[in-house]
């Protein structure tokens, strides 16, 4: 575990503040060698005061990012190991958020609304609850949730949904009719009620 990430709040906050003056030695070649850099310079590049960049490079060197030294021009620095495993994190981050197709999570508002009733009918046909449990992980309540979206940004996110990668429940038929396969989504409801978005290929709801 690196240091950011076992650091308490207060100190986490801190060493964050810290870490784009760790980026700018980087960026001096730090990571390679030791560079010699005074701190009106260092001031200059992180757009602080010479107080500042002075506390930085003493904080950062106390937490293990940098090696210091001090001549009469300046400071000898260097990034340890512990200070590129931070930057390879925050790089493997940055990648991760650039490189996704899709976010990892989407929110959505709106107002909820009554139905005609037709969420317990097909929530509890046999092949659909036995495919929510065997591929969302939970026993559905018998019945739909019906959210009205009320704002452009929430109806458009909700169409973007439809491109989305889900979880396919698929049809069935029986002797009287067929049943379409549906699309899930795993969801909370409130930030804390497990939940899934059941998107049917017919509604006949009018609402958004």
């Amino acid at each position: 575990m690196t240091p950011l990430q076992s650091s308490s709040p207060a100190k986490k906050r801190r060493l964050q503040n810290f870490f784009f003056t760790l980026l700018q030695l980087a960026e001096l070649g730090a990571t390679a060698k030791a560079v010699k850099i005074s701190t009106d310079f260092l001031a200059a590049k992180i757009g602080s005061s010479q107080q500042t960049a002075s506390r930085h490079l003493v904080d950062l060197q106390r937490t293990g990012w940098i090696r210091r030294s001090i001549t009469h021009e300046g400071s000898l620095v260097s990034i340890t190991d512990a200070g590129r495993a931070q930057l390879n994190s925050i790089f493997s981050r940055l990648s991760l958020v650039f490189e996704l197709k899709y976010p990892p999570s989407i929110t959505l508002e709106g107002v909820v609304f009554s139905g005609f009733g037709e969420g317990a009918y097909y929530v509890t046909r046999e092949p659909y609850k036995r495919g929510f449990v065997e591929k969302l992980g939970f026993d559905p309540y018998p019945g739909t949730l019906n959210l009205r979206l009320t704002s452009e940004y929430d109806i458009k996110t909700r169409a973007e949904l439809e491109n989305y990668p889900a979880i396919e429940i698929s049809g069935f038929k029986n002797e009287d009719r067929s049943y379409g396969p549906v699309r899930c989504f795993h969801a909370l409801i409130n930030n804390k009620e497990k939940a899934a978005v059941v998107c049917a290929l017919r509604s006949h709801y009018t609402h958004p």
